[in-house]
């Protein structure tokens, strides 16, 4: 047994933070032995916070236009592949009605940046969804803005706001990236999100292409020093239709080990078990939640336009990646010692 590796392991436990340098040690160094122990520590924190409680979100895709061209990202705009769409309205306050028929209290309003939703749609847009459902929180997913424009949609009445920084090592970024978009613009938006008074989500892919150990150590003494209220963590899957189709797959075993450690940096963050870990592995959503997360969002996507919002192959989006599945999930989670809630679910004080 590596001493050095379980001694950190307990001083995170204990302190909540460790260097980059030691960061690094533990996930280069890693064991079955030290990814049970990390397991353990963070579901007792967890339930600390949360108990046996798992938040659900319904996710809705609103448009898979986009204008940017990350190298990873299969709605990439020179995707000529893809299938493009944009829900209207309409069909997004139906996805809500439905939701929350269904007993969701949160949902996440997730697109590419698509120019088409100016900020006095979406404005008119939050103003209809809260006014339609004032116990409901709204999650917005929608990329790079201005510091206004973040603030308007905050006043209209967004509560929360999940900007993956994807990798806090400026080098790499620049590797999955293209030159349109700055390491410094997304941290820009991160720290205006937070100023703001939005709960802040960020995240990262586990093993995208070009990553080391230290870039990893790097997001997590980012995560540790950013304090963000959320945290969405998923294996990089390939996508057919871009630069990177040929690149390997992130692991289920690195992404939960992670998931256990980012847990004991910030006890109550709200920790999405996310579809990637479902798709690369059947009870992938499982695993995630006995790791430490306690999130999961299911699709309230239209049916008809699920399959088109491809981040990576083969995304799941059906089963019970799809919302009205929900009792199936339900059923999923209490076979682990957990349970679905109808709440918003929404960040607990430190």
């Amino acid at each position: 047994m590596n001493k050095t590796l379980f001694m950190l392991i307990d001083a995170l436990a204990a302190k909540r933070r460790l260097s980059e340098e030691e960061y690094a040690f533990l996930i280069a160094n890693r064991t079955p032995e030290a990814a049970k122990r990390l397991a353990e520590l963070a579901v007792s924190v967890r339930k600390t916070y949360y108990g046996n409680t798992v938040y659900i979100r319904g996710l809705i895709e609103i448009s898979n236009i986009c204008k940017n061209d990350c190298l990873y990202c299969g709605i990439r705009s020179s995707n000529r592949s893809c299938d493009r769409y944009r829900l209207t309205e309409d069909d997004i306050l139906e996805c809500c009605r439905e939701g929350y028929d269904l007993g969701f209290r949160t949902f996440v309003l997730q697109g590419g940046e698509d120019p088409y939703f100016t900020d006095e749609r979406l404005e008119a847009l939050l103003h209809s969804i809260k006014g339609a459902y004032p116990d409901c929180a709204v999650t917005l997913s929608l990329g790079e803005k201005s510091y206004e424009s973040y603030k308007r949609l905050y006043d209209a009445g967004a509560d929360r706001y999940l900007l993956r920084h994807e990798t806090a090592a400026k080098a790499h970024y620049e590797k999955l990236h293209p030159p349109s978009l700055s390491f410094g613009e997304r941290m820009r938006c991160l720290r205006d999100l937070k100023a703001i008074g939005y709960q802040v989500g960020c995240g990262f892919m586990v093993g995208s292409p070009f990553q080391t150990v230290q870039d990893l150590a790097k997001d997590l003494a980012f995560i540790q020093d950013f304090g963000p209220a959320m945290c969405g963590i998923g294996p990089f899957i390939p996508h057919k239709d871009t630069p990177f189709r040929d690149e390997t797959a992130g692991t289920l075993e690195l992404t939960c080990y992670l998931l256990s450690i980012v847990r004991l940096i910030r006890p109550n963050i709200l920790l999405p078990s996310t579809t990637a870990l479902g798709t690369i592995d059947p009870i992938g959503r499982e695993k995630g939640i006995l790791a430490g997360a306690n999130v999961v969002m299911p699709n309230l996507s239209p049916a008809s336009v699920r399959k088109k919002y491809m981040l990576y192959d083969n995304k799941a989006s059906d089963g019970a990646e799809a919302a009205e599945c929900v009792d199936s999930l339900r059923e999923r989670m209490t076979s682990i010692g957990y349970e679905v809630v109808a709440a918003r679910g929404d960040v607990k004080p430190l």
